[in-house]
C-alpha cells in the first residue's frame, strides 16, 4: 500500500453533501482507530464525542457563532461531527483507570513491572507538572489522534475537516465538559465532498523536501 497517495489525497473539505451519510461501520472503525492512537507513555488524556444526528451537530454548531459563523455550515452539512477533548489534569483517578487496563490487558508480566510502569508514568507527568506544561503536553496526545483521524478518513475515502475557529467555553458548556474534566480542542466534521467544494479542485501545496528535511551523515 502506498501510503503518501491518501496524504496527497485529503484536504481540509470546505463544503460537505448533506444528503450523503457515512455508514456506521465505518464510523465504527474510525472510533476504534482514534481510541488506538498513540500517546505518551500511553497516557490517553483524550475523550472523544461524537455528534451524528441534526440535533447534535447543531448542538456543536452553536459554538461557532458569532466569531466562527463560516465553520457552521461545515458542522450542520457534515455526516458526522467529532469534538477531541483533553483532561484538564492527569488526575489519580485517570492514572490509575490506564494502569488497571493495561493489567487486565496482560501488559504486565509481573508486579514489578506494573509498578515500573507506574513509575514511569508518574515521572513524566510530574515533570510536566513542575515545568507548568501538563495542559501542552496533554494537548500535544489529543493532536496526535487528529492526525491518526485524518490519515484515516483518507485511506477510508472519508473526508474531514479540522477545526479550532470555534468558542471552546460555549461547547464546554454546551456538552458538560467542564463538569467531567474535559475541555473542547478541536472540531472534525466528516462526511462526504459537495460539487461546490473550491478545496478539493486545488493542489496540494508544501515546502519542498529540501526545506524540511536535514540529513545527518
Amino acid at each position: 500500500m502506498n501510503l503518501t497517495r491518501f496524504a496527497k489525497a485529503r484536504h481540509a473539505t470546505k463544503s460537505f453533501d448533506p444528503a450523503r451519510k457515512i455508514p456506521a461501520a465505518v464510523i465504527d472503525e474510525l472510533k476504534e482507530l482514534i481510541r488506538f492512537s498513540p500517546s505518551s507513555v500511553n497516557s490517553q488524556p483524550w475523550h472523544f464525542v461524537v455528534a451524528q444526528s441534526d440535533a447534535a451537530r447543531a448542538r456543536v454548531a452553536k459554538s461557532m457563532q458569532p466569531g466562527y459563523a463560516y465553520n457552521e455550515a461545515k458542522v450542520t452539512r457534515a455526516s458526522h461531527v467529532l469534538v477531541l477533548c483533553v483532561r484538564k489534569d492527569m488526575d489519580e483517578a485517570h492514572l490509575n483507570a490506564v494502569l488497571e487496563q493495561e493489567a487486565a490487558d496482560g501488559r504486565f508480566a509481573s508486579d514489578e513491572a506494573k509498578t515500573v510502569q507506574q513509575n514511569t508514568r508518574g515521572f513524566y507527568v510530574n515533570l510536566h507538572r513542575e515545568r507548568d506544561d501538563l495542559s501542552a503536553w496533554m494537548e500535544k496526545q489529543a493532536f496526535l489522534a487528529l492526525g491518526t483521524l485524518l490519515i484515516g478518513a483518507s485511506t477510508l475515502e472519508i473526508d474531514a475537516c479540522p477545526m479550532e475557529g470555534f468558542d471552546a467555553k460555549a461547547l464546554d458548556e454546551e456538552l458538560g465538559l467542564a463538569e467531567r474534566g474535559l475541555t473542547s480542542i478541536v472540531v472534525v466534521g466528516l462526511g462526504y465532498r459537495s460539487a461546490d467544494d473550491f478545496n478539493a479542485k486545488l493542489p496540494k501545496s508544501r515546502l519542498s523536501a529540501e526545506a524540511v528535511f536535514t540529513e545527518l551523515v
